[in-house]
């Protein structure tokens, strides 16, 4: 696993009484700020910006943020163990400079993942590493995003000062769930431009081995908690979860007492243990500003039905359920994936890339406002499925990959709350093509693995293996 965990389960004044007026708010706008840098509130010390992040102070941005609070931030990505901020400065900077061309969300949890224990021993703080990735997305301007996970050892019957990253999936003590609420909150406030928080990831140590099923009752006690420290903070922030994994069985699996009766297709069965989670969740929840999902458009034994394209269907039918059972709340997926993780699919970049554009379209049909692109992250040369090549590379490092090209120009052409439309396609190119299209733009996926000739929107074309075609309408 490592030590960080590169895993999946992650103002003008005016003149006269006016002019006293607008003196009088900077006054008092200076006096906040001033009190949150001492951070009133139970921090355990001030941090200046750039300095080792051991305190637990603001480490506030250089700039209010601006624009409209909403949970609706469409197509972004997670930073996983390594990412821009690490490496030679050439390659940074070029890493930079593209997540700067258009600014995506971005997602970043509080421990592993390239974050370090944000509180090794109670009430003593190391965010150091934490504000080198707020500061990426600050510079970037990026949406940031936070996921609260994962939890410090002595929270979960460690030693304090200790850190053993091989236990980092394991949840906190229920004994320390306050505790682990309180690290919510100091992160909350010293992050004050961070108002998107997703509490926990997949249900990590929140497996009952007695029952078979997952214990939904302790993490809904835990998010209960973290829910309410946070809007204590600011009861503007957003908060979501549960971030449960939607995993399905194959078709021809559905005999299982665990499959799903109801929310099932040709790409299988949903693990209806998975489905009760979420509805005590529901329930039980304190409250959410939305609904977190991750997922994978494969079985839980990796298998891909119909066909790899096919299977992505599964999100868009997950995404209607999960809107639909939680009462219309937006939808977040903090994950997808369409490949198994051992890389025995075999597939080139091209492959892999048309087969993420159809299942991102399933995804934004599904209901998605907003979906996080986990960008893996390798040291070397190679690097399938990443945004950009290796920073750490001594030449070519921070260059843009084929999926980072995906990512932003879907982002752009279809932002949540697009209303998609149907368009023409030749009967011949049907079963070959995955469309999405509004008024503005058409998206073309081959899912062949050569070059086909199509006829979409009134355009024939040729489109080469696994091409990925985009059109501007009339």
């Amino acid at each position: 696993m490592g030590r960080h965990a590169n895993v999946r389960m992650g103002l003008l004044p005016g003149a006269g009484r006016r002019g006293v007026a607008v003196l009088l708010g900077i006054g008092v706008a200076a006096l906040v700020l001033l009190l949150a840098m001492c951070d009133l509130g139970g921090g355990a010390g001030s941090t200046a910006r750039g300095g080792n992040g051991a305190g637990g102070g603001v480490h506030a941005p250089s700039a209010a943020p601006t624009g409209r609070l909403t949970t609706a931030l469409g197509f972004g990505l997670t930073h996983t163990e390594y990412s821009a901020d690490h490496g030679g400065g050439t390659a940074k900077r070029s890493a930079e400079r593209l997540l700067s061309m258009r600014p995506l969300p971005q997602n970043q949890a509080i421990m592993g993942w390239g974050a370090d224990n944000p509180e090794p021993s109670p009430g003593t703080y190391d965010f150091g590493e934490l504000d080198d990735r707020v500061d990426l997305i600050r510079a970037s301007g990026g949406t940031p995003v936070i996921t609260l996970c994962c939890a410090p050892d002595w929270m979960k019957g460690g030693k304090a000062g200790t850190t053993d990253w091989s236990r980092l999936e394991v949840a906190p003590d229920r004994a320390h769930f306050d505790d682990f609420a309180a690290l919510a909150a100091t992160v909350a406030r010293r992050y004050p431009d961070v108002r998107h928080f997703i509490v926990w990831n997949e249900f990590k140590g929140f497996w009952n081995d007695g029952r078979q099923r997952w214990d939904y009752e302790g993490y809904t006690d835990l998010y209960n908690r973290v829910f309410r420290a946070l809007k204590q903070v600011n009861p503007g922030n957003l908060v979501g979860g549960p971030y449960l994994v939607m995993d399905s069985f194959a078709p021809g699996d559905d005999g299982n007492g665990d499959a799903s009766a109801t929310l099932k297709g040709p790409w299988g069965a949903a693990d209806r243990r998975v489905l009760d989670a979420v509805d005590y969740w529901l329930k039980h929840k304190a409250g959410a500003d939305f609904i977190v999902a991750d997922g994978s458009s494969g079985s839980r034994d990796d298998r891909m039905r119909p066909d790899e394209f096919a299977a992505t269907e599964k999100f868009a039918a997950v995404g209607r359920w999960l809107r639909e059972r939680s009462g219309g709340l937006p939808l977040w997926w903090a994950e997808w994936y369409v490949e198994p993780d051992d890389g025995s699919t075999g597939w080139d970049e091209r492959h892999r890339t048309a087969v993420q554009a159809t299942a991102m379209t399933e995804l934004a049909r599904g209901g998605a406002d907003a979906a996080f692109y986990w960008n893996p992250q390798e040291r070397g040369r190679t690097c399938p499925g990443c945004l950009w090549t290796s920073t750490e590379l001594a030449s070519g490092g921070g260059e843009q990959l084929p999926m980072l090209d995906l990512l932003r120009r879907f982002a752009a052409a279809f932002p949540p709350g697009t209303r998609f439309r149907d368009v023409p396609v030749a009967d011949e190119d049907r079963p070959n093509v995955r469309v999405l299209a509004d008024d503005r733009t058409v998206l073309v996926v081959n899912t062949l693995g050569r070059t086909i000739g199509a006829e979409v929107d009134g355009r024939s074309f040729d489109l080469p293996a696994y091409g990925i075609r985009w059109l501007r309408r009339a």
